[in-house]
Formats: C-alpha cells, structure tokens, sequence
C-alpha cells in the first residue's frame, strides 16, 4: 500500500510507479477516499527492492505492506480511515436504518410509494425494494424491469436513497443508469466472483456503495472479506458487509441468525456492518429482538423489510415485512441502544 505526501499523486507519477511494480510482475490501483487516494500493489508485494525503489521516489510518503489476504479489507490497511457514507448517515458514526419492500409489485406501485413514505416517516434513512428476485422455484415470480422505474420514482418522492439487487451484469448496467445508490449482492452470489468482478469495475469512480451479503452456507469470515475484496480492489471502498443469517436454518427460524459475527469482522476489517435481521429470522414477529442484538453486537446499521400492508406484498413481505409503527418503534430502540453503547462510560465504547 503506497501512501503518497499529497493527497494525491499526478498522472505522471502514478506512471512511474506503473514501471517500478511491472518489472515485478505487479500493478498500481487507486483506491479513492473522500480525503485521499492510496494506492495499493496488487500482486507478490514482498520484493525488498521494488519497496525500496517505490520508498526512494521523492512523492512517496511510506510503503506499508499488509501480510493479511485481504490487502485492501484488512484492519491494517490504510483504508481503516475511510468511511462508507449513505443517506446523510456516515456508517460508524450514526446507525443507518434502510427498509422497504421485499418485493416490488409492478402491478400495484402506489403499495411501494406510500411504504417509502412511510418508513421516511419512521426514521429510515434509505429504502430497500426488491426489483429483480432470485427464486429457489423457478415458477415463482422474478420480479419486472417496470418495478426499476417505481423504485426510482419513490426515491424522488421521499428524497431518500434505494438498495436493490443485482443479480447479472445486464441488471446491474440498468440499476446504474437509472441512478441506484446501493447495489445488493445477494446471498446466492455472495461468492460469485465473475459478478462481483464485473460490480467492482461498474463503481469505479462513481458515488455508489455496494452492500454484500454472506454466503448461505455458513460461508466463513475470510470468504466473506475475501469477497468483498474483489470489489473494492477496482478502486471504490464503499462497500458495506450484510449477515444476514445462514443454512442450515435454526427450528423456527428462517435461517442461522448471524448478527453475532460482528465483532469477529470488526477484529478483521474496516468495513461497515449492517445487519439483515428479517432474512435472519423470516417471521416479523421476531424482527424487532434480532435487530437489537445486531445493534448490541456492534451493527452499523440496519436492513429491514417493511410494508404498509404485509399481506398484501409480494415475495417474503407477507411473513417476515413489519409494519412502518411496528419499524419506527424498533428504530427508536436501536437507536438509544446504539447511543448506549457509544456512550464514554460504555464497556463497548473503551474496548
């Protein structure tokens, strides 16, 4: 990871930097933050000549090298400093509460409007809403391209940002032109390198965060990193990391609650964690309590299905959607947690 004097370094020195690293098999990438630009080595950074000719060159604050796989995702990294920020809210700071429709129902927009308005009511500060859907049956439905248009108008309505899911390159060029603020990688791609490569490269440069769920299956912490590695490693560290519960479900649960690794990544990354608890649990009713255990283990932030009328939704709504006073209610209680624990006299606060 090569740090520059200024906060960022010309085109003429990036080219010979460029120079320095191909004779060693290496490449530079800018990873551009809000106040600087580092520049990281992607490949076999350990050659003690190429380091002390890049450490030699009078732009060149340090050099520092990172023996963990995740160069750029790990806690060591000159990205610690960097910080995701969506809706008005900069992760970390203040918790950041996204909720909406599971599924978009193209056939009854007004359902989605009045829903995003509501939960802008309730204290969320960007909405979620399903466009396209990936379906174990494959007879269930996928969703509609219209629902973009609607999601997108309901960002207009409430002025507030959208997530939805990508699940292909050709949806993820829609979600970019129709101006997405958040790409959702599903749990059924969490570990679909050719997609997150293909994400990676569409961000670049762009004001836009990824939010990446866990695998399914129990995918292990440096899975999860490692995936998210891919992203960033095109040059935008915007990305947010989402348990959101795994298989084998627990009996009565939908899934594995999750919220509990949160910690665990925090010890491991800089990254923001923001917590799925409807996919966690899958029933509303169970919502709320998972939700502050997320924020108790640390969460920076919270995506949660609601809906104006539950049983009127489409996909996993009628079950797991809370409604938007059931919503404002939990957010006021995740809210004063999140201040507890931020507190100078929290054990969490001094740990």
């Amino acid at each position: 990871m090569i740090l520059p004097k200024n906060n960022r370094l010309t085109e003429t020195e990036v080219a010979q930097l460029t120079v320095i690293v191909g004779e060693f098999g290496c490449r530079i990438q800018p990873i551009v933050g809000d106040l600087r630009t580092i520049y990281a080595i992607v490949g076999d950074e350990r050659h003690e000549l190429m380091i002390n000719r890049i450490e030699g060159l009078s732009f060149v604050d340090r050099v520092d090298t990172i023996q963990s796989p995740h160069k750029l995702m790990d806690i060591k990294s000159d990205l610690a400093r960097h910080r995701v920020k969506v809706g008005g809210v900069t992760l970390g700071e203040e918790l950041l509460i996204m909720a909406g429709h599971c599924t978009i129902d193209p056939k009854n927009p007004n359902l989605f409007y009045e829903t995003a308005q509501a939960v802008k009511e309730a204290g969320a500060h960007a909405i979620r809403g399903g466009v396209w859907k990936p379906r174990t049956n494959p007879y269930a439905f996928q969703g509609d391209n219209k629902s973009l248009d609607i999601l997108m108008e309901g960002s207009r309505r409430t002025g507030l940002p959208v997530d939805t899911e990508v699940m292909d390159e050709e949806q993820l060029k829609l979600a970019l032109a129709a101006g997405v603020h958040v790409l959702q990688i599903g749990a059924r791609n969490a570990l679909n390198y050719s997609l997150l490569r293909q994400v990676g490269a569409a961000i670049a440069g762009k004001p836009v965060a990824v939010l990446l769920k866990r695998g399914m299956h129990t995918g292990t912490l440096n899975e999860f990193i490692s995936a998210a590695e891919y992203i960033v490693n095109f040059g935008n560290p915007n990305v947010i990391l989402c348990p959101r519960g795994t298989q084998p479900g627990l009996d009565g649960y939908r899934n594995q609650p999750d919220e509990s690794i949160t910690p665990l990544l925090k010890e491991r990354t800089w990254a923001p964690v923001v917590v799925d608890p409807s996919h966690s649990v899958g029933r509303a009713t169970y919502v709320p309590a998972c939700a502050l255990a997320a924020v108790a283990y640390g969460a920076d932030g919270l995506c949660i299905e609601a809906h104006v009328s539950p049983a009127h939704g489409l996909g996993d709504d009628p079950k797991q959607a809370v409604t938007p006073a059931a919503l404002a209610g939990l957010i006021r209680e995740a809210k004063a947690l999140h201040a507890l624990r931020r507190s100078p006299r929290s054990p969490a606060a001094t740990s």
